[in-house]
């Protein structure tokens, strides 16, 4: 279940990003440098697009809280940092006195 929710949401991100580059830029220069008047002729394309846009956003966001939620399962409890660095510090040789 979880390589499918994987493989969805790589599938998802990469829609998403398309329809993102495919909608017209407003203002920007982050457009993908092709005039969008050969594509789009009317406002009901960009209508679409943009509720495409927001759908596969949705579906993605969903998809990835379920990949969080599935192997949420999976991970082991951590111990902390500070554990360790007293475990070391119990085999380190103490200093010697010095004899003055």
């Amino acid at each position: 279940m979880e390589n499918i929710l994987l493989v969805l949401n790589i599938v998802l991100a990469f829609i998403l990003v398309l329809l993102v580059l495919m909608q017209k830029s407003e203002g920007g220069a982050l457009g993908i440098g092709v005039s969008q008047e050969n594509f789009m002729f009317s406002r009901s394309a960009s209508n679409f697009m943009t509720k495409a846009t927001a759908i596969v956003a949705t579906l993605f966001i969903i998809c990835s809280l379920g990949l969080t939620i599935i192997s949420r399962a999976d991970l082991t409890p951590t111990s902390s940092v500070l554990d360790t660095v007293e475990e070391k510090n119990e085999d380190t040789p103490a200093i010697p006195e010095s004899n003055n």
